[in-house]
């Protein structure tokens, strides 16, 4: 068994070319098996070659209890955290004021969820709301047994960057089974953020076709792709965080409304502040783990209160009159979308269960308030209504008068 080296069967010496081995070290031949395997095995491996950087970056983020003010965007993201149901966070502000940080910092706050196990991602409340037949037989047999059908794992923050193509967004073929003349579809990555964080930084300057997807998959939480005969549907149930700057274009109305609590977010505003905030960044820029670590035992412990609430959420309740006093805070501000309520209310179940409470009381409304209904308001709509509004005047005025013979 020969290794190609065609300098074996001559008594010349092999030349020795910058770059080669020394040819003690050369192998021109395996005379038997034993060799091969010697060989292969690898017996004379080198434990001492040096580590190869592979280029490879990891994440260390600002932590977020080292951001300097911006309390409201900061209160916005914990709660979207602690209660998904508020439909997400719209961070609105010029460049440079710790937006795109601020949601990247979260990710040692993220608290744990129930992740399926299986492959057709069946779980436990499929089974308590459609039966055994609403998950396939291994997981019906499996909760007939008692055994668990899901797994903790931490929620994670997907990010979708602006160059994102519609495949790539909600799925599409997948090229490793269309080279063998195999159909099979792939996540894209609206089912990748499923019990996830979707974070989308500038949304605004996103195509529009991509915003209507989003917008499907966030107002069902599911949705289909359908390629050729191959059809999957996918679960979508995420936070959506999305981040603009308003002088590089306005936000379509379909899908600001589809964001819960909008944060205006500007720029700090005491001398202290922004000095603080430049030494801190700077410190994180120098040594990333150190700052990590001055700041770790208070994360911690964050993350455990967030648990914490999230564990409470379901028993935090909403006094008819609290709840009455926030429907007549909406009227009064003429807003049309019912999602002002639903956002209101989460958003202060959110805000007392952080605060270890079970029932929501009228401070707590007036904190969220702010957050919750700004910018829900139309003129343009107001302006409709009340085009609307006049016109069916005039239509009642002349029916009586023409038609009033008639009756």
């Amino acid at each position: 068994m020969m290794l190609v080296n065609n300098s074996m069967d001559t008594d010349l010496p092999v030349p020795q070319h910058q770059g080669t081995a020394p040819e003690s070290q050369m192998v021109s031949s395996v005379r038997s098996l034993k060799e091969l395997v010697d060989l292969v095995s690898g017996r004379n491996f080198n434990i001492n070659t040096p580590q190869e950087d592979l280029g490879l970056a990891e994440p260390l983020p600002y932590p977020f209890l080292a951001l300097v003010g911006q309390e409201d965007m900061k209160l916005a993201l914990l709660l979207a955290i602690i209660n998904p149901a508020m439909g997400g966070v719209a961070l609105i502000g010029p460049r440079g004021t710790g937006k795109t940080t601020a949601v990247r910092s979260l990710l040692d706050l993220l608290p744990d969820t129930q992740r399926s196990i299986c492959f057709y991602g069946c779980l436990p409340e499929d089974i308590e709301s459609g039966g055994m037949d609403a998950v396939c037989p291994n997981c019906a047999q499996k909760y007939a047994r008692g055994e668990a059908l899901t797994c903790l794992e931490r929620v994670r923050l997907v990010e979708l960057p602006l160059n994102s193509r519609l495949e790539d967004v909600i799925g599409g073929v997948d090229e490793r089974a269309a080279l063998n003349d195999r159909m099979r579809l792939k996540r894209g990555i609206l089912s990748q953020a499923d019990q996830n964080i979707l974070f989308i930084d500038e949304i605004n300057l996103l195509s529009d076709e991509i915003v209507n997807a989003i917008l499907d998959a966030a107002a069902l939480g599911t949705y289909t792709v359908r390629r050729g005969p191959v059809t999957a549907t996918y679960r979508s149930r995420f936070i959506l965080v999305g981040s603009m700057n308003p002088e590089e274009g306005a936000l379509r109305p379909q899908i600001m409304d589809r964001f819960g609590l909008r944060v205006m977010v500007t720029g700090l505003k005491t001398t202290e502040e922004r000095l603080e905030a430049y030494r801190r960044s700077q410190a994180h820029r120098r040594n990333p783990r150190s700052t990590i670590n001055q700041f770790m035992a208070a994360t911690l412990q964050a993350r455990a209160e967030i648990e914490a609430a999230r564990a409470l959420l379901s028993r935090v309740s909403i006094p008819d009159g609290v709840a009455r006093s926030g429907i007549a805070l909406v009227q009064a501000l003429q807003i049309a979308s019912i999602r002002a309520e639903i956002t209101l209310f989460e958003a202060a179940k959110a805000y007392a269960a952080a605060d270890s409470r079970d029932v929501v009381s009228l401070p707590d409304l007036k904190i969220v308030a702010p957050l919750a209904l700004r910018l829900r308001r139309s003129k343009y709509m107001r302006h409709y209504q009340a085009e609307q509004e006049n016109e069916e005047a005039a239509m009642k005025s002349a029916m009586a008068e023409v038609l009033k013979d008639g009756e």
